[in-house]
């Protein structure tokens, strides 16, 4: 079952999708329990490979589309503002907490209080033991203008299928930076991937 409040994205185009392992991806699919129902929050968009790599579970998926409204999070100072920014970006809230939450590469385009803020939300609809995983541009100076550009494969590895890969600059934050302003999160495992890239896995 999937929940949205847009519709899904429509097709791209591709210049030379870049495909790479994500065994941390990987590790939080294999980590749902195929018998239980579950619900995973995604912050992306909706994307029929996501679509098909959850479908084999009994799972709600929660869509929160995150990139429209991704600048209104940036630059505010008020914390109270923050947290309503982040409320209303998000799913309306349901009683089955997440057992999962894909954050793909949406961290690299805020600040670090509008982190601090939407993480705080997330954790909200989370219950204890919840994976978070999260893609962060580490050794490339820059990034795509935009984020959610990932397709998961039948394997669990994904697809970068980024038309512009050098856009804006990239905050490459350190592990370290993302532990101290994700409350209520500690870091699980963190890789270096072949792309560069950082893949993180935290649990709430």
């Amino acid at each position: 079952m999937i929940h949205s409040r847009a519709k899904t994205a429509a097709a791209e185009p591709v210049a030379e999708p870049v495909r790479f392992n994500a065994p941390l991806f990987r590790e939080l699919v294999q980590h749902l329990d195929i018998e239980k129902r579950c619900v995973v929050l995604d912050l992306g968009v909706v994307r029929a490979q996501t679509v098909r790599t959850f479908g084999r579970f009994r799972c709600r998926l929660d869509v929160a589309d995150l990139i429209d409204g991704i600048d209104s999070l940036t630059g505010v100072t008020d914390p109270d503002d923050l947290a309503d920014i982040a409320e209303a970006l998000l799913p309306v809230p349901h009683a089955e907490a997440a057992d999962a939450v894909l954050c793909w590469d949406i961290l690299n385009y805020l600040d670090r209080p509008a982190i601090s803020a939407l993480m705080s939300r997330v954790v909200a609809r989370a219950r204890p033991g919840t994976l978070v995983h999260a893609l962060i541009v580490y050794s490339a100076t820059h990034m795509p203008e935009r984020p959610c550009h990932f397709l998961p494969q039948e394997d669990h590895s994904l697809l970068d299928v980024a038309v512009d890969r050098q856009a804006r600059a990239a905050p490459r934050y350190a592990p370290v930076d993302l532990t101290d302003c994700m409350p209520g999160c500690k870091m699980e495992r963190a890789m270096l991937l072949s792309n560069g890239m950082q893949e993180m896995l935290f649990k709430v």
